[in-house]
């Protein structure tokens, strides 16, 4: 660059032209790196936006929710029809790869993950279900009814089992436990507090929030009506779950979460003023999912209730629940995707869980099995019958062979306790309710015949409801077969499968009438021995059930508001009111549990060269202990009355009266007015 000087400064105003000449060059040079650098980012932002398009799995914008409920301590693979499903170490790969595709995935489960499999009889000591719930790091479970099953000493041993579980393995990290649906100060009892002192040392909460990848998820859970009426033994009352979430919802509302799902151990409903998490949904809109545990329904579509979606992955731990959600405009969530993960044998199993189940089950051996001479895995018998599966067990009222070799067993297995005492046993009964599996074909084993009566505790505090013996009388024994064909067809669960008393019965008689005929028969007897004997109404007949079904018997007349009425008597006819000094023992003091029949009856039959058991064909059919007749013919529609219809008929007949009588007034009245005008 020159310089220019003159006398007047003109040299002056030519270096400052330059000057400004060269900053605008640099100014230009300045704005176009500038403009570059712009154009280079928005290039890597259309970039990066078009593979978050492409690949949304790692956005927070798309949440994952997984969950499951009704496991039933079915931690191990089990059979079904069509092979071996299930169990957590299944379940752990599938959890394992959807957090690895999307960092924002939840995992719930919706209650009743215990009782239903050995692994319950570790229930207290070791806690095997909610500790193994926490290695594989479910976010938030509450309460089923079955939770309750060993009571509140049982349920407050298992939670401290888990802290302690917890305490001495820094993999496990215990889920979250709310329930949001239990005043304390209403269920202030001795009993109970053992149970608030374990939820509040667990750290349970009504509610919590779980946030990932900075999606905040209020989670809450309730248990509703129908779970609390199968929880006898939790000794609790539980507010209604409406009301209950609505006040919950607010509290979630002013945590501003971003998505409410409630854990509700309540289930639905073919009949819609019964399904209680579909007016659940419709009262309180607020709620994003319902993850809706109990009647172990599996929904392969989901409900849809305005913005709120009820799911449900059937039971056992069979199908593992997947949503795919992302928010709307509106603040609510969409659900783009829904699947029922089959766990079945495609699913790799993770080595390290089934290893952990490996140990509990060495436990289950020494601290319960052993008590019975028996192993998880011991071979009882060869099976070749195709008795009914779970999903179409009961759904009629009509004779089951899987409740005959049951009730069977019931009657085998007194006689074998008592020996040389054995008192004669008239009738054995099975509730459908109480039963929990089926006997698949192939080998049985120890685990299978638990798992079909895994239910309940006794007075020894030893898991499995015992056998009882009560007395009732002919007529009695006849309203029971009336609840069988009257009740069960809307309580499925009173279904009743008999050893000892078979019964005809027409369905279109008049309800609680249906019963026609009933008569005693010896069914271990060979086919040819069964022969009928008369029912003597004022007669009493020994009858076996187990612990909870004796119980239930007595509470027939509170249930039919005295319509029925059944009264459990001891053999001097005094009705009995502690079942519990009833309970069948053997010769050594031991409660005769109900699984153990069945073990035992399983190993009693004929063996093959191998000296294995072999399950008789004739239980592969119906030997006719519940005829049906159905017949539409005015004589047998009305024939042998009993006092219901009796009752029924007579108020008919006074109706009928009262109609004809009314009737005559009013002609007598139309004719006096008539004669008064003329």
């Amino acid at each position: 660059m020159k310089l220019y000087i003159t006398a007047d400064g003109t040299g002056c105003v030519m270096l400052t032209a330059k000057r400004k000449t060269g900053r605008k060059v640099m100014m230009v040079r300045r704005r176009l790196r500038q403009a570059m650098l712009t154009v280079m980012m928005l290039c890597i932002l259309c970039v990066g936006s078009v593979l978050a398009k492409e690949d949304k799995s790692g956005s927070a914008d798309e949440v994952t929710v997984l969950f499951t409920h009704d496991i039933h301590s079915h931690l191990d693979e089990f059979r079904n029809a069509d092979g071996k499903v299930g169990g957590f170490a299944r379940l752990k790969t599938l959890l394992d790869e959807a957090r690895g595709s999307n960092p924002a995935t939840f995992v719930f489960d919706g209650g009743d993950f215990s009782m239903g499999t050995l692994y319950q009889t570790v229930y207290e000591t070791e806690a095997a279900e909610l500790t193994m719930l926490g290695r594989l790091g479910y976010d938030a479970t509450t309460f089923g009814n079955h939770e309750f099953d060993y009571r509140s000493e049982g349920l407050s041993r298992m939670f401290h089992s888990a802290l302690e579980n917890a305490g001495d393995d820094p993999s496990i990290v215990l889920p979250k436990f709310v329930s949001a649906n239990i005043d304390w100060e209403k269920n202030d009892t001795e009993e109970n507090r053992l149970i608030r002192k374990a939820l509040e040392d667990y750290g349970s909460t009504p509610y919590t929030i779980v946030e990932r990848e900075g999606v905040r998820i209020g989670v809450f859970g309730v248990l509703g009506k129908d779970a609390e009426a199968c929880a006898p033994e939790s000794g609790l009352e539980f507010e209604p779950i409406v009301e209950t979430s609505r006040e919950v919802v607010k509290e979630l509302e002013k945590e501003k979460v971003d998505m409410i799902v409630c854990l509700s151990h309540s289930g639905t409903n073919e009949e819609e003023d019964k399904s209680e998490d579909e007016i659940l949904a419709k009262e309180v809109p607020e709620i994003d999912v319902i993850v809706s545990a109990h009647t172990h329904t599996k929904l392969d579509e989901y409900i849809k209730s305005g913005d709120t979606y009820i799911v449900s992955a059937g039971c056992y731990g069979e199908y593992l629940g997947d949503l795919k959600m992302t928010p709307s405009e509106d603040g609510r969530w969409k659900l783009d995707e829904y699947t029922l993960h089959h766990l079945d044998e495609s699913v790799t199993p993770d080595a390290k869980v089934n290893e952990e189940l490996d140990r509990y089950k060495r436990l289950v051996d020494e601290e319960y099995l052993s008590r019975f001479d028996y192993t998880f895995d011991k071979v009882l018998a060869e099976n070749s019958v195709a008795f009914t599966q779970m999903d179409r067990f009961a759904l009629e009222v009509e004779e089951d062979p899987l409740g005959s070799i049951i009730a069977d067993a019931y009657i085998y297995a007194v006689e074998q306790a008592e020996g040389t005492d054995y008192d004669k046993v008239d009738v054995a009964v099975v509730p459908s309710g109480t039963i929990r599996d089926t006997l698949q074909k192939g080998v049985l084993t120890v685990s299978d015949a638990f798992n079909v009566c895994s239910l309940g505790i006794g007075a020894d505090r030893i898991p499995g409801y015992p056998l009882v013996s009560v007395y009732l009388t002919g007529a009695e024994l006849k309203t029971a077969a009336e609840i069988d064909v009257s009740v069960s067809p809307i309580m499925t669960t009173a279904q009743l499968y008999p050893s000892g008393l078979h019964w005809t019965y027409n369905p279109n008689r008049m309800m609680l009438n249906r019963v026609t005929d009933a008569a005693l028969y010896d069914d271990l007897a060979p086919s040819g021995g069964k022969k009928a004997q008369k029912l003597e109404d004022d007669r009493l007949y020994r009858v076996v059930a187990g612990l909870y079904s004796a119980q239930m018997l007595g509470a027939v007349e509170d249930t039919s508001k005295g319509l029925l009425k059944i009264t459990p008597k001891d053999r001097d006819g005094v009705a009995i009111k502690d079942f519990e000094k009833h309970i069948i023992h053997d010769k050594n003091g031991a409660e005769l549990k109900e699984w153990y029949a069945l073990a035992r009856y399983l190993e009693s039959f004929e063996k093959n060269g191998e000296g294995i058991s072999q399950v008789p064909q004739s239980y592969g059919k119906t030997e006719g202990r519940k005829a049906e007749v159905d017949s539409k013919n005015i004589i047998e529609l009305v024939k042998r009355p009993n006092k219901f219809a009796f009752i029924v008929y007579g108020a008919v007949l006074c109706i009928i009266l009262i109609i004809a009588l009314a009737v005559r007034f009013i002609i007598k009245r139309r004719k006096k007015k008539k004669n008064m005008i003329y």
